[in-house]
């Protein structure tokens, strides 16, 4: 009886198959569930743009901000061809309200933009366009 007891204990071959599927399908689970975190956007911070309405006034050339998410001042810029007029009312940190506007000289025929960047990036983002 003591040499069978003896014999169970050695006789481990049955043991590592098992610990090995178990070891192989924890490692499948976790990679996915990083995979899918990022995938789905969950891994990081992720800047929005803000959403806003605008408006060309073509009698008085002026872009008129309609409303929205609230924009720093100096983020905003209306652009027409090489021209570019800040949104800025010179004070800092000053957000866009409504009926904010700046004139910008165009052209019939002209495409007029409102471009956003971002304070944290740089990148530019175009939130409005038109053609005159």
């Amino acid at each position: 009886m003591k040499e069978r007891i003896k014999q169970f204990v050695a006789d481990k071959r049955g043991v590592s198959p098992v610990i090995g599927v178990v070891l192989m399908v924890a490692v499948v689970v976790i990679l996915a569930a990083v995979i899918g975190a990022f995938v789905l956007g969950l891994g990081g911070n992720q800047d929005t743009t803000p959403q806003a309405s605008f408006s060309y006034d073509s009698a008085s050339g002026n872009v008129v901000y309609e409303g929205g998410d609230q924009i720093t001042a100096s983020n905003l810029k209306a652009v027409s061809g090489d021209t570019e007029k800040p949104f800025s009312s010179g004070k800092d940190g000053s957000t866009v309200s409504a009926g904010d506007s700046v004139k910008i000289d165009a052209s019939a025929g002209d495409t007029v933009r409102v471009v956003y960047t971002d304070p944290d990036g740089g990148d530019s983002t175009t939130l409005w366009k038109t053609t005159v």
